[in-house]
């Protein structure tokens, strides 16, 4: 089946009756929906900072300390696609609002650790209630803006949300881990969730969801599960292991996929239609997704320790150094994005936002040893601001407008997958080379600062090249068919 690619798409008709609307408006439900994003994009940003604090209090080893991320990745990453289509089933709403229940439970839990195993059990808590918060929101947002323009809106709110979320928590980890300490960096999220918690549950429309019995397929949710799990879990780890070990893991997850869509074209009631995938369009959004979030990382993670190790910026100042990026995401998608995508179509917004997208990452294939934040840096953050700021609206448009309204939550619980996904396949390849390159060099008796910028400027260029690879499968893929379907 293909569809117009032309503008942000409008699901086809139900094939059940829509769950009855309630009295707030979609911008309300809109602001709390917003609200759960941003508090699980603190999170996930706000633990990077605080990491040599964590350290050094509760005793972690460097590869202990690893773990207080890649506990929660693999719960979150691992889950998105089950709870997304188990929203479909259950309902939205009532997924939402226990997954924000739950991620505020953890963080307290994180908050008051003492020990490390504590801490990472209540990080793969989080996990869990954030991947149940995350997965079925986009299904959500789609429902509420049944419109194209005004989804497009709302999408370039909550996107912008997203995107604001990510630079914030990075200050915030700083200022409060130097002004209280590392705990407060988790405790913050009690107000904030229960604020969020009591919100939801008086201004989210309730929607019954189509019941267990029309896909409870208990196999194929352990074989995605696994499989999904498995596959971040390679990703994250792949540093620790030798080359054999991280391929016998990754034939391990190929497995598991492969007896997932086995399952999945037998049963008689799929966990996962596999005609989803026909969609030329919500298949080639999610794959060119992925690799722009594959390179985007590159610059948040790769530009923080830039910025740390060889400009020498403090923890709060390298919060601070990343804020003109969000702030131009925020007014570029608040004020420009619908309008563009309504003007030229999602599909031309998005190509121009890879384009600077690309652009800004080999700015930063330049960076010099004895560079300047002003001059060398800031011009790459906003080309990257404005690119994101063009194209994540728009790739996110395509993929939720080419699902039907029933299969929404399992839509966006796959689009939230290949972010995280990305996400860590990108930084788990550019902090490698990083690292070889800065090793090799340093073997050579090169001075250790021109080492690390020059591992920085390979990671840039290879991000440039990841960034480039998507532009190319969005032209190729998501061009508009002649007939606009």
């Amino acid at each position: 089946m293909s569809h117009a690619v032309s503008e942000v798409n409008t699901p086809a008709p139900s094939r059940r009756s829509p769950a009855p609307r309630g009295t707030a408006s979609p911008w309300a439900s809109l602001a709390v929906l917003s609200s759960g994003l941003l508090m699980t994009i603190i999170d996930g940003n706000i633990v990077t900072v605080a990491m040599p604090a964590i350290q050094a209090d509760l005793g972690f080893s460097a590869a202990g300390l690893a773990w207080v991320v890649n506990a929660y990745l693999i719960a979150f990453g691992g889950l998105l696609l089950l709870v997304g289509r188990l929203g479909d089933l259950v309902g939205r709403k009532r997924m939402f609002v226990t997954g924000l229940g739950l991620f505020t439970l953890a963080s307290v839990l994180c908050g008051v650790a003492t020990d490390q195993g504590v801490l990472v059990a209540a990080r793969a808590l989080q996990g869990v209630g954030g991947a149940m918060t995350s997965a079925v929101v986009l299904g959500m947002l789609v429902a509420l803006f049944p419109e194209p323009r005004e989804r497009a809106r709302a999408i370039a709110v909550f996107s912008a949300v997203g995107a604001a979320g990510g630079a914030l928590g990075t200050f915030l980890g700083g200022a409060l881990t130097e002004a209280l300490n590392w705990h407060w960096i988790f405790l913050i999220n009690l107000p904030i969730g229960a604020v969020a918690l009591v919100a939801a549950v008086r201004v989210l429309d309730n929607d019954r969801g189509s019941g267990l019995g029309q896909g409870a397929d208990y196999p194929g949710a352990a074989l995605i599960t696994g499989a999904l799990m498995l596959t971040v879990y390679t990703i994250v780890t792949a540093a620790e292991h030798s080359t054999a070990v991280t391929v016998v893991l990754s034939v391990g997850a190929l497995l598991l996929y492969a007896a997932f869509a086995l399952r999945q074209a037998r049963a008689k009631k799929p966990l996962l239609r596999l005609r989803l995938f026909r969609s030329r369009v919500l298949t080639g959004a999610n794959a060119v997704q992925m690799l722009m979030i594959a390179g985007m990382y590159g610059f948040q993670y790769i530009g923080a320790l830039y910025l740390q190790r060889v400009l020498g910026f403090g923890e709060l100042r390298t919060g601070v150094a990343f804020l003109p990026a969000p702030i131009a995401i925020g007014v570029l998608m608040l004020g420009l994005s619908a309008k563009v995508i309504g003007r030229f179509g999602a599909h031309r917004t998005l190509l121009a936002g890879l384009a600077l997208i690309t652009s800004g990452l080999a700015l930063l294939g330049r960076l010099p040893a004895d560079g300047s934040y002003v001059l060398d840096v800031l011009p790459a953050m906003l080309l990257l601001g404005a690119g994101f700021a063009a194209a994540m609206p728009a790739v996110t448009g395509l993929a939720m407008g080419a699902a039907e309204e029933e299969d929404a939550g399992l839509a966006s619980g796959l689009f939230n997958t290949t972010q995280v996904v990305g996400g860590s396949l990108g930084l788990a390849i550019l902090t490698t080379l990083a690292a070889s390159r800065t090793e090799s060099l340093t073997g050579r008796g090169a001075d250790a600062l021109a080492a690390t910028a020059d591992g920085y400027r390979l990671a840039f260029w290879v991000a440039a090249g990841i960034a480039a690879a998507g532009l190319a499968l969005a032209a190729a893929i998501l061009r508009p068919s002649r007939d606009g379907q």
